[in-house]
């Protein structure tokens, strides 16, 4: 019996996947700066992916890298900013 259903296509090499996902991971922590832990591994993904996607897309793997840079710089003055008051 055989089974029939839909073939495994090859990955395409011109996909931009990984800089897509940085793109998004980069923005939506740079949004949700506020929330208290939720930013860390999203500008964390953002960069790891961005360094990946930078081969597929430069200007979106860098806009990932960036953002996620620019989240954990924010994230960093705000628990500096916030301890110094203690």
């Amino acid at each position: 019996m055989e089974q029939q259903g839909t073939p495994i296509k090859p990955k395409d090499p011109d996909s931009k996947g990984m800089a897509i996902a940085a793109l998004v991971c980069g923005i939506v922590a740079l949004v949700l700066y506020w929330f208290p832990f939720l930013p860390y591994p999203l500008a964390i993904l953002g960069i790891v992916f961005g360094f990946i996607g930078f081969k597929q897309s430069k200007a979106m793997g860098l806009t990932g890298v960036i953002t996620g840079i620019i989240t954990l710089i924010l994230k960093a003055w705000f628990w500096i900013d916030f301890l110094s008051y203690f």
